[in-house]
């Protein structure tokens, strides 16, 4: 297998990182470093920018306004776009919901819907765990009834760890149609307007000081039958097949790879015993470990991205992915933490928004405290990582 890039692929790259240089601002880098907050604004600006150039949907089928990109492609651009601290595109609408409606919707929900997304007319939110189903997501409890005249259904119930949730006008949801059946079988996909009468999202505060996720209650709120993706009662396989692609884009390659060169920075200027940091043998060793595995995890990245060009989906690799790339992550971000010493002291959102004379931080290492706290969710959601190896060992050892 020929895991080197094609003189074709490094011709796109190139025009990625042109593209990069131009667009991304070094007010967007410091908010992605930490150094601030990403608005709304900010974040639709940003897939505006993408939207214009026609890459704002990268995997999507041209036919509804997507690049067409090829795995390889995608790959490309996302590690480029991560090494210069572009923002990220918000995947809920674009990345996740956007290849169920293409492969399950209706062709009127797919006239209607893609392009919103793409417009930025509508801002999607993901409506999958609940307080009592988390990576045991099966056991859900929120109901939708069907009303007697099979012109709505009615939904109660809540959702929680909402990212975004507070922006969204829009939310996909899993919700129970029958509760008399096993429970995998009786879930449906609902699309939920956020203004609908019955809807009420409340912030939660993380360890970081952020109100990044939200609890979504839901109390007899009506959604149009039409609103329904797919069959009743077959919305388990829908949302595999989301989270089949959300799984392994958390790997985050190339954010670890950002994250890792600016441990080394960040090393090098820090001293321990009258010599740079990254001279101490034990951080150095850690440092050393961690760059080995991000480098094996990368060639493994490789392999399936390789595979997913020649037209192979993922399966189980998609776990082995997501395990190991948000280990890889949180160990950067703890080596980043401990680089940085006492200017990581701070890790309220408000201890970074101040200005440089109220926190004095020669190294640019304030928001490193926050983004260590913030990335300890990386190892729960999407499938928690015990699950995830629970997934593959029963398919390696063939059960």
């Amino acid at each position: 297998m020929d895991l080197s890039y094609s003189p074709e692929e490094v011709a796109f790259r190139d025009e990625v990182r042109a593209f990069l240089a131009e667009k991304v601002t070094p007010d967007m880098q410091d908010k992605v470093r930490g150094k601030g907050e990403l608005t709304k604004a900010d974040m639709e600006n940003w897939h505006a920018i993408l939207n214009a150039k026609g890459w704002l949907a990268p995997n999507w089928p041209k036919k509804f306004g997507g690049a067409e990109w090829n795995a390889v492609q995608k790959h490309i651009f996302e590690e480029e776009a991560a090494m210069v601290s572009a923002p990220r595109i918000v995947p809920f609408g674009l990345g996740m919901l956007a290849p169920v409606l293409q492969k399950f919707g209706s062709k009127e929900q797919c006239d209607y819907w893609l392009p919103r997304i793409l417009s930025g007319e509508d801002w999607w939110c993901q409506g999958y765990s609940e307080p009592g189903a988390g990576s045991d997501l099966a056991s859900l409890k929120t109901t939708a009834v069907l009303n007697e005249a099979g012109t709505h259904y009615v939904v109660n119930g809540q959702k929680t760890w909402t990212t975004l949730g507070q922006h969204a006008n829009m939310i996909f949801c899993l919700v129970r149609t029958d509760k008399d059946v096993k429970q995998q079988e009786g879930i449906s996909f609902l699309l939920i307007d956020m203004d609908t009468p019955g809807i009420e999202v409340r912030p939660i505060v993380l360890l970081d000081g952020t109100p990044e996720v939200n609890e979504v209650w839901f109390t007899d709120v009506e959604v149009p039958v039409e609103n329904l993706v797919g069959e009743e009662n077959k919305g388990w396989t829908y949302a595999k097949y989301l989270l089949t692609h959300e799984r392994t884009n958390i790997a985050g390659v190339g954010f670890s790879q950002a994250g890792l060169a600016s441990v080394k920075r960040l090393a090098k200027s820090e001293m321990a015993g009258g010599k740079p940091l990254i001279q101490n043998p034990h951080f150095a060793a850690r440092v050393a470990q961690v760059e080995i595995d991000l480098m094996a995890m990368s060639t493994t990245n490789m392999r399936i991205v390789s595979k997913a060009a020649a037209g192979q989906a993922p399966g189980v690799e998609s776990s082995m992915l997501k395990v190991k790339g948000t280990i890889i992550r949180q160990e950067i971000n703890d080596l980043a933490r401990r680089a940085a010493g006492a200017y990581a002291m701070p890790f309220a959102s408000e201890a970074v928004e101040g200005s440089n004379e109220m926190l004095p931080d020669p190294l640019g290492a304030g928001p490193v405290a926050a983004k260590y706290f913030n990335n300890r969710k990386l190892s729960i959601f999407g499938g928690s990582n015990e699950i995830q190896r629970g997934i593959i060992a029963k398919v390696t050892m063939g059960s």
